[in-house]
Formats: structure tokens, sequence, C-alpha cells
């Protein structure tokens, strides 16, 4: 009982100790620091668990034989990305270049970057390189028909591989998408996956095999 009313005396105290600590007070004397320690690291080891979607379990982290030709560390790493909105992040990665230089010749980049919360389907490189020469550097110069291809690779919302394994979005150009597939295997229309669930600050991304055309 004599220890109960000592420690119920002393917690005006240690309260008065560590609101003085946190605004900057460093002659607050030096007993208060254990108590405001001990009590901090509960909280703050739990919230990013729940919140982070960068850091969670394994069934969260970037799948498909692809992803061994994303950059190991620096800006265009998985980590990287993470930290960037989508179209910087893909300007990063260059096993996306040719798709931006598409979004910046369509002038997408800052749509691309503003949005809150999307998901977008990004051709490789060798995807666009299935496309002839003639063909593509036509629709490159044709903004309107380029803008039309790259939007109806982006839909609204984040999405995970469960929504991806048998469903239809309205993308950003109006078409519809579908979608199919389970565990690592997904097809977005007739493209295949080769490298899914890469996250930037504002987007999911599925880099596929395929660059996806609209129906006219």
């Amino acid at each position: 009982m004599i220890t109960n009313k000592r420690l119920t005396a002393a917690a005006p105290l240690l309260a008065l100790a560590v609101s003085l600590t946190a605004c900057g007070d460093t002659s607050a004397g030096t007993g208060a620091a254990p108590a405001a320690s001990s009590a901090a690291p509960a909280p703050a080891s739990s919230a990013p668990m729940a919140t982070d979607s960068t850091t969670g379990p394994a069934a969260d982290a970037p799948f498909g034989t692809a992803c061994s030709a994303v950059p190991a560390s620096g800006e265009g790493s998985f980590t990287g990305m993470a930290d960037d909105p989508v179209a910087t992040a893909a300007s990063n990665n260059p096993v996306l270049s040719t798709l931006v230089t598409a979004v910046q010749k369509a002038g997408l980049a800052d749509t691309l970057n503003s949005a809150d919360g999307i998901t977008v389907f990004a051709p490789t490189n060798d995807a666009f390189a299935k496309i002839d020469k003639k063909t593509l550097d036509k629709v490159l110069a044709d903004k309107k028909t380029l803008t039309d291809i790259l939007t109806y690779h982006v839909v609204p919302g984040r999405k995970t591989p469960a929504d991806l394994q048998s469903g239809s979005f309205t993308t950003l150009q109006g078409g519809k998408v579908t979608t199919t597939g389970s565990g690592e295997d997904y097809k977005i229309g007739d493209a295949d996956v080769v490298c899914g669930n890469v996250r930037t600050r504002n987007a999911t991304i599925y880099i596929i095999g395929t660059v996806l055309m609209p129906k006219k």
C-alpha cells in the first residue's frame, strides 16, 4: 500500500517531466526518462504492420518471372518505387522506359502522379517491341490514340491479386478490361502478368508482357 501511494503521488510529476521533455526542456530530471521510454515501444512497433503496405507479409510482395529484372536497389527498385508516385516510380525503372516515353508524349505524367489510388497495367519494353516500329512510331505521334491506349491500362482503385482472379474493370479510357488467374499466374486481357503487385506511393502496378489495345 505504501508503494502504491508513492506511485500515485509521483504520477503528476512524471507527466510534467514528460511534457517538458517533449517541448525540448533538457533540464527535467533524468528519472522521468525511463518511465516515458518504457511506455512508448508498444504503439510504435504495432503501427507499421497495420498501415504500411510496403513492409507487409510475404503475400503482399511482388511476384513473377520478370521481377528479377527490376533493380535490386536504388530509386528503380521495389523499395525505391514505393516512395514515389506512379509515373515518377516508373521513370526510375529501366524495365518500363518505353512506357515512360509514351506517358510523357501523351502528357499524362502529372495526371497519373496526382491520382488517388489506381492500378496500372504497365507493358514492358519487350511488350512495346512486339509492335512493329512503323506502327509504334505512328501511335507515339498521335496524342489522342496514344492517350486512349495508355488510359486503357489504368483502372481506379488499388487492385490486389485476389481482385484479379475473375474481374472486369472499367478503365480510365472508358473501356472494359477483364482479368483472370490465381496464385502467381494472372492475365490482363490476353497479356500475361510478368511481375505483379508492385507498390508505388499512389498505385499498384502489374507489369505485363503485351500492350493492351482498346476496342474501337
